[in-house]
């Protein structure tokens, strides 16, 4: 009499149990390095929209991009602009389009909050924070520390 050959029970749980340990040690690092990688994209946007705001304020007679609202903002930043900031030839664009803040989920990934004075919030309401008097900007999320980079 011949036995059948097959795998028996056990060895399948045995198989099942072993890819779930493995999957149980591999799926957290990735989870690490999706945060790692928006950290690295939001600390790069920073230091870009940065570097262009320190260029406007150079060719605008140390004057920054107008902050009445997102739109005068983003007139200053899109498009191109004579050496007082309005409609002109001489200077930018300096940005293609704003960033997207990748820790802030909606539509306001790219929204700017302007304020003359006062500490960086982190409500997430906006992607981007912005000091109209000083031009500093940073990350409106609600991680605090992503306002340091």
């Amino acid at each position: 009499m011949k036995a059948e050959s097959g795998f028996t029970l056990v060895e399948i749980l045995i198989v099942v149990v072993i890819l779930g340990i493995l999957a149980a040690i591999v799926i957290p690092q990735f989870t690490d390095a999706s945060t790692q990688a928006k950290e690295s994209a939001l600390a790069s946007d920073l230091q870009m929209m940065r570097s262009q705001l320190e260029l406007y304020k150079i060719q605008h007679n140390d004057n920054l991009p107008d902050t009445t609202d997102q739109a005068s903002f983003e007139a200053c930043i899109l498009e191109q602009t004579d050496q007082y900031g309005a409609a002109g030839t001489d200077f930018g664009p300096y940005m293609g389009k704003i960033p997207s803040n990748p820790f802030v989920s909606g539509d306001a990934t790219d929204d700017l909050t302007f304020a003359s004075s006062g500490t960086v919030p982190s409500d997430g309401t906006t992607g981007w924070w912005m000091r109209s008097d000083t031009g500093t900007f940073r990350a409106n999320d609600i991680d605090p520390n992503h306002a340091e980079y």
